[in-house]
């Protein structure tokens, strides 16, 4: 069996993980391409070692910021980390809100490499018309629209076999079972702000290092709560100017979070009792057994 809990930001996944971690013998295995690199903990609301409850935990901080990580790379990783964690006998929890990474991991996926004979510059093409080009595929991942270079680069890879929507993809894996948490979405939204005006001080010190020494890693310029705090830094907005662009980029990117898993996945949603979470665990609880018994 392979647990796989998708859902946007903010609405519970990391908790659920670590409580179905301790009831299933299981390990977890990130599935958030921001939470890949090292140091970027806050904003990516990564999982600290008091929340772990001593589970272990995989594809954590593995990376510099500096250093390129491609949904080919967490393919072939996340595959490995499934057949060792299969191989002593427990189960595998992937979680996290990055669908392209899950699909690749989980899914008959192929990658083209032999992308780079492919290229187009794309001269034909305004940076909105491309950025439309993009959007078709819903891959849910979030990249900074006005750099045309990372656009052309982007629409390239996408073109060339990233994820072509043509083909129905079909499991790797007999057992897995999706669930998917949700709840309504100004609840979603309330969160995803309340998370925001909690974090921004310790997000500011976190940014900080990285804005002064104008790091612009690829990482740092696509991740939210990074790219944003740039213009604080460098004195071009106000810091309620950027943490508003936070929110409604993290609400945005929780829209197409939903969008991509409901039309990719054949996903069970459960809504999330935040007030009385245990509720929401033991739901999970009984849909794993409703799919175990049905795969008997």
């Amino acid at each position: 069996m392979i647990i796989c809990i998708v859902g946007p930001t903010a609405v519970g996944k990391t908790k659920l993980s670590v409580e179905l971690a301790k009831i299933y013998n299981g390990e977890i295995i990130n599935a958030d391409s921001m939470q890949i690199y090292k140091g970027l903990d806050i904003g990516t609301a990564k999982v600290t070692k008091e929340e772990m409850q001593h589970i272990k935990h995989h594809l954590l901080s593995i990376k510099e910021v500096e250093e390129d990580y491609t949904v080919f790379d967490y393919q072939k990783d996340a595959r490995k980390k499934i057949d060792e964690i299969k191989s002593k006998g427990k189960i595998p929890i992937l979680v996290g809100g990055t669908g392209y990474y899950i699909k690749s991991a989980l899914y008959d996926y192929e990658f083209n490499l032999e992308e780079k004979d492919n290229r187009s510059d794309y001269n034909d093409l305004s940076n909105e018309e491309i950025n439309r080009r993009i959007d078709n595929y819903e891959c849910g991942f979030i990249y900074d629209r006005d750099n045309r270079q990372r656009i052309i680069r982007l629409l390239n890879k996408l073109e060339n076999g990233w994820f072509p929507e043509q083909k129905e993809f079909k499991l790797i894996y007999p057992d897995v079972i999706f669930i998917g948490l949700t709840t309504d979405r100004e609840k979603l939204y309330e969160r995803i702000n309340e998370r925001f005006d909690n974090m921004i001080i310790p997000l500011i010190d976190e940014v900080k290092p990285y804005a002064l020494a104008n790091n612009q890693s690829k990482s740092l310029m696509t991740g939210i709560g990074y790219k944003e705090l740039f213009p604080f830094f460098n004195n071009e907005d106000t810091l309620v100017n950027v943490v508003n662009e936070c929110k409604k980029n993290s609400r945005n990117y929780a829209k197409r979070q939903y969008t991509w898993f409901k039309n990719q996945m054949d996903i069970d949603w459960l809504d999330v009792d935040f007030n009385n979470f245990d509720n929401t665990i033991n739901k999970a609880i009984e849909l794993i057994e409703q799919k175990t018994n049905e795969n008997k």
